[in-house]
């Protein structure tokens, strides 16, 4: 099983501090855009939202291309719909 399906399994399994902590291990030793969207929707599931947009832009940055675009631009969709007033202050 490769590292990123190990996180995938951990994500599925709602056990998402454990899937940050191998995540930010592999990370630390290899970097790749996937990990990073995996961390991304690892802080994500746990409701921080800017954990996630932080890790998003990490693998955008390595793969423009990356999945991480659209997960992305969907957390922004959902924070633009729930915060409508902090533009109004």
């Amino acid at each position: 099983m490769t590292r990123e399906a190990r996180i995938r399994e951990l994500l599925s399994a709602d056990r998402a501090d454990e899937a940050i902590e191998m995540a930010t291990g592999f990370i630390a030793e290899d970097p790749s855009d996937e990990l990073y969207y995996l961390l991304g929707n690892a802080h994500r599931k746990k409701g921080d939202w800017q954990g996630a947009i932080s890790n998003y832009l990490q693998a955008m940055e390595l793969n423009p291309d990356s999945p991480a675009r659209a997960a992305y631009e969907m957390a922004n969709d959902i924070l633009d719909f729930f915060n409508k007033d902090m533009y109004n202050q």
